[in-house]
């Protein structure tokens, strides 16, 4: 039987080809995501032990305020760090945002990347970490050193002038070193701007302090050892104390957690398209043994028995599986590759590093893959031996009985209509986690019932299409007859691709809807001109809102402040200028009103009011930073928006309690509204700093909207390779298809049907069926998208489903140009029949 499967194999290698494609392209998305990860995962482990090469303790400050402010470490906690028995050395650290402008003034590089620290000279006024390849070190406060490829990317020599941004204002810095240094330190992408201890404390919001302190121990003195002798000279409780290795270690530990949850997520789509190859493989084995009954009668005939001749089609799936998943493997590698080098062209950041591949990639390859295609060919291998021999051997093919179909009919409405039911029931849950997990489930039981109904569904919905294929002839009426046929053979062939569009549409719908209420929600909350912000999303210096508020056009200014008060269980308030801010926003109150946000007075979002059940007149207690205990009154509630939420009180109510002011946003309304050239006079105005992002309104909201869009452009990518494999499913069917037909098609030929009429029928049946996936898609995914979107509404105020009617229209277009373009193969082929050979084919 092992001999006979392997002989079978061989003589259908061109009917198993899609079969072979169709695994081989999901085990290449599943070993290509296990080695894209494992390649990104050591590579920034290798970075992270290559940073704390030379740290053997470091000290860090125990949390800041959540307010964009760090906590601190003081001089003599530094002083103190060096007398330690055993430190070599101590180094105090400071680092931040920089921005470098080129000498056209555009900001150097990527804004999240571009970083400032200290030079701290050692022994021999050397900093040993960045040796200095042209100039000398920075002192002084008008000074700086810069990373060599940054400066050779700008085009910067010793002696030129600078302009650099940390926090907002514009300043200009003499370049007097360029230093050289390794990749973990600098990562190629990225920039850094070093000054001296000084100067960096003032511009990197460190007065007086340090961000973080390293220590080398002496010769002969462990990590461990070094750290017991830090932790007892240190109060109790002022910070935490680190050897290098546990940093190491707890780095590459969230390094690999954040790699498994990528891979997770990729492994979710590559399990979606070997899910669709399903289908395909099912069909093709079906298909197969649908034209093998003489021989597998002859088989049975001779002794072998129901048992045997299941495994003989199991062993073709093995073989089928198994080198599909050689194929795939081997592909994977390449893509894993291709993605590593797809995105360290897109990130410049993304750390060098060898290909890796690891053996669970090729282990999980290879079960996959056979696993898929046995598991697929394991129900077409029962009706096989099920073959009456015969019943077989008289090419009586047994056809599927009525009680078979009246049981599938029944069993898949039952479990449509449960999954219905708990999809239904996932939009009246209020616990987010619940419902979702609820959602992904009912979804997944409703796209199994559909699937099995699928035959039922072909006939009327095909029918539908009765009066358009008309048009065409008996090229049209033969092509409905041949579609609807054999049920089961369309629905399967339809249902793959059903799977891949209700996907698509579902994503689609929810993204568009969001995209609309984000839109709505950040223009209509707004009655500033202009949106204020650094590039690089860091705080903003206060002199911002100053330097605006001086401008001739400009008729109202507020920053938006942070400051998290209340000890253990802290409440976020956001300060703003309360004589300016009704003039800045227009939001929409559910109880109470805006009027003046002055003193205790304060307005909070519903989602706060919620879950801190507050309503009007409610008071809050607070704790500001400096102790001081004071009550505020709740003056209304309002709907949040992307730009404002949480506890809006007035600066002057906050201000003398905060230790240090920083602003996130800066809201600006001009007397002419926005225009080039009241931007032109804000820009100017804050010095044509490259690091400050001057958005009119609707750019916000553009801004916002292009992240979903790119989010959904990303999924549709993913989703590709599932319609890939549905589009090889449309061409096999159909290639089959023509081959099992072939003496039909001979006889059309010799009754007048000619050869362009004969490519005709084979394209319009595939268009049919492509259109019936289709449409069977499209509509569940709007269901889906409907259902989500509930889901989603508890989160969301104000959501309401938008239906993209010109993307749905695309969609369709789309499974239209599939159909058309997977039937071009197979209708050459059916055309190019010899008449006589195919009358007398058995």
């Amino acid at each position: 039987m092992f001999r006979t499967a392997l002989r079978n194999v061989l003589a259908h290698k061109a009917r198993l080809l899609m079969t072979v494609l169709a695994v081989m392209l999901g085990v290449a998305f599943v070993s290509g995501t296990l080695v894209f990860t494992s390649t990104i995962s050591q590579a920034s482990q290798g970075a992270m032990q290559q940073s704390f090469r030379d740290v053997d303790v470091a000290i860090q400050p125990r949390s800041g305020d959540d307010t964009g402010t760090p906590a601190l470490l003081d001089q003599k906690l530094l002083d103190k760090a060096a007398r330690v028995p055993g430190a070599a050395s101590a180094t105090g650290l400071i680092h931040g945002f920089t921005a470098l402008a080129d000498k056209k003034g555009e900001l150097i590089g990527d804004a999240s990347h571009s970083e400032g620290g200290n030079y701290a000279p050692g022994t021999g006024g050397k900093d040993a970490r960045y040796p200095m390849r042209d100039g000398a070190p920075p002192h002084g406060p008008h000074e700086f050193a810069l990373d060599a490829h940054t400066a050779d990317k700008a085009g910067y020599k010793v002696g030129d002038t600078v302009r650099i941004s940390t926090n907002g204002p514009v300043h200009e810095q003499k370049l007097t070193g360029i230093f050289t240094a390794d990749t973990h330190q600098v990562p190629p992408g990225s920039s850094l701007a070093l000054f001296d201890t000084p100067t960096a404390q003032k511009l990197l919001g460190a007065p007086h302090g340090f961000h973080k302190i390293q220590l080398k121990a002496d010769p002969g003195t462990s990590q461990t050892a070094l750290k017991s002798a830090v932790e007892s000279v240190l109060p109790k409780g002022q910070a935490e104390v680190s050897t290098g290795k546990q940093l190491s270690d707890d780095l590459a530990k969230m390094i690999e957690s954040e790699s498994k949850d990528m891979q997770r997520y990729l492994l979710v789509f590559a399990g979606i398209s070997l899910f669709v190859g399903i289908f395909l493989i099912a069909n093709t084995f079906t298909m197969l043994v649908a034209q093998r009954t003489r021989e597998l009668a002859l088989l049975r005939a001779v002794g072998a028995s129901r048992r045997q001749v299941t495994r003989s089609v199991l062993l073709e799936a093995f073989v089928v599986g198994l080198i599909a998943s050689v194929v795939g493997l081997a592909a994977g590698v390449g893509i894993g590759a291709g993605l590593r080098s797809l995105v360290g062209s897109m990130s410049a950041t993304t750390p060098d590093g060898p290909l890796v591949i690891p053996s669970s990639a090729v282990v999980t390859s290879l079960l996959v893959g056979v696993l898929i295609t046995v598991l697929a060919a394991w129900l077409p291998g029962r009706r096989a031996a099920k073959i009456p021999p015969v019943a077989a051997m008289n090419s009586v093919h047994a056809t599927p009985t009525t009680n078979s179909l009246v049981v599938r009919n029944t069993l898949g409405s039952l479990v449509a209509g449960a999954g219905t039911a708990g999809v239904l029931a996932a939009t009246n849950i209020d616990n987010a986690d619940s419902s979702t997990q609820l959602m992904a489930l009912s979804a997944a039981v409703v796209m199994t019932g559909v699937f099995i109904l699928t035959p039922l569904l072909s006939r009327p919905m095909i029918a539908l299409a009765a009066p358009v294929l008309r048009v065409f002839g008996v090229a049209g009426t033969l092509a409905r007859l041949n579609a609807v046929r054999n049920p089961r053979r369309t629905a399967a062939t339809a249902s793959a691709l059903m799977i891949g569009l209700t996907l698509i549409t579902g994503l689609t719908v929810i993204a568009t809807s969001v995209q609309k209420d984000v839109e709505k929600r950040a223009v209509a909350s707004l009655k500033a001109d202009y949106v204020v912000s650094m590039a690089g999303g860091g705080p903003l210096s206060p002199e911002v809102a100053k330097k605006l508020g001086t401008v001739d056009e400009v008729t109202a200014v507020s920053p938006l402040r942070h400051s998290a008060v209340g000890g253990a269980d802290q409440t976020m308030l956001t300060a703003v200028d309360g004589s300016a801010f009704g003039r800045l926003t227009r939001l929409h109150f559910t109880q109470g009103s805006l009027g003046r946000i002055q003193g205790d007075r304060v307005v909070v979002d519903e989602m706060t009011a919620a879950n801190e059940s507050l309503h009007l007149g409610s008071r809050i207690p607070v704790t500001y930073d400096d102790g001081t205990k004071s009550t505020l009154t709740v003056s209304g509630v309002y709907e949040p928006s992307d730009i404002l939420m949480g506890v809006v009180v007035d600066n002057a109510t906050v201000a003398a309690h905060q230790k240090q002011a920083v602003d996130t946003r800066v809201l600006v309304k001009t007397r002419d509204g926005a225009s080039a050239a009241a931007k032109d006079a804000l820009v100017t105005a804050l010095g044509k700093n490259p690091a400050i992002s001057v958005a009119a309104k609707q750019q916000v909201s553009e801004q916002i909207a292009g992240q979903i869009t790119m989010m959904l452009n990303v999924l549709y990518g993913l989703l590709g390779m599932a319609v890939v494999v549905a589009v090889l499913g449309v061409i096999n069917t159909l290639a089959m298809s023509v081959f099992e037909r072939a003496q039909e098609i001979g006889m059309l030929r010799a009754i007048g049907l000619d050869r362009p009429g004969i490519k005709q029928m084979v394209r319009l049946e595939s268009l049919v069926i492509s259109l019936f996936g289709g449409v069977l898609g499209i509509g569940l995914g709007v269901f889906f998208g409907w259902a989500g979107g509930e889901v989603l509404n508890g989160a969301l105020t104000g959501y309401e489903m938008v239906l993209p009617w010109g993307r749905i229209g695309l969609f369709l277009a789309v499974a239209a140009l599939i159909g058309a373009l997977a039937a071009l193969w197979p209708a050459r082929r059916a055309a190019r029949l010899n008449m006589l050979e195919a009358i007398k084919a058995e």
